[in-house]
């Protein structure tokens, strides 16, 4: 059989346009199987090498850099069990987080054929409006220092009071929260659908989130079909060695 190629880190790295210290550095992290060493202490790396970097370039696009360092790391230690768990770990937060996406959408939905904020009778203390959204009252807290929700406190008592609008936009920031959309993000889309009294801007946002996750999932697909390339050679340059 024809043997492998010697290649340099500067012939791995041009394919990426990366550094050659780049290479050396992931092969270090371990997304590269350990490479030769001549006399000397330069590096050798063959085709198998190259196809690892191909690999992990892929799948950090879909799944992020520590997430493709994960896989790379299992693939390359043999670690099966530990691979495809962390594949299924990843596919579960791309569902979660499409199932957040729909929530927002249908909380958005929802807020377009709600009754107005003064209509809503009821005035809950912090307690009870964190119980009803299943978070801590520290939350609620640290949204008001956010400038996400503005309740008035009772008289008497100094009590803060949440009264429709305030239920209203913590109903929203629980489900952007839920989306990872960033506090300071979402006091600004609360801001305006209180100054505009509509969701035009969330919608926007949501339409740009969709997108971003679409195209996070085809890299993913894209990067699971490199890894499945990458584990055949992994397989063949085994069974040759041994």
């Amino acid at each position: 059989m024809k043997p492998s190629r010697t290649l340099r880190p500067v012939d791995l790295a041009r394919e990426h346009a990366l550094s050659a210290q780049a290479v050396r550095n992931y092969e270090d992290l371990g997304a590269l199987p350990p490479a030769e060493r001549t006399g000397s202490g330069y590096r050798r790396y063959t085709d198998l090498h190259a196809r690892a970097l191909r690999t992990f370039v892929a799948l950090r696009a879909g799944y992020g850099h520590q997430a493709a360092l994960d896989l790379m790391r299992s693939a390359n230690r043999d670690d099966r069990a530990a691979l495809y768990t962390r594949v299924d770990e990843l596919h579960a937060g791309f569902l979660h987080e499409r199932r957040t996406y729909a929530e927002v959408a249908a909380a958005l939905e929802a807020l377009k054929t709600a009754a107005p904020p003064g209509n809503y009778p009821e005035q809950l203390t912090v307690g009870q409006l964190a119980h009803r959204l299943g978070i801590h009252s520290a939350t609620l807290r640290q949204w008001e220092k956010a400038g996400i929700l503005q309740p008035p406190r009772d008289r008497a008592t100094g009590y803060r009071t949440y009264g429709g609008a305030d239920i209203r936009d913590a109903h929203l920031a629980r489900y952007l929260r839920k989306g990872g959309v960033p506090l300071r993000q979402v006091a600004s889309f609360v801001r305006e659908l209180r100054q505009a009294g509509d969701t035009e801007r969330m919608r926007t946002v949501l339409t740009d989130w969709g997108a971003r996750l679409s195209a996070r999932s085809r890299s993913a697909v894209h990067g699971v079909a490199q890894l499945d390339d990458y584990l055949t050679a992994l397989d063949h340059a085994r069974s040759e060695s041994r």
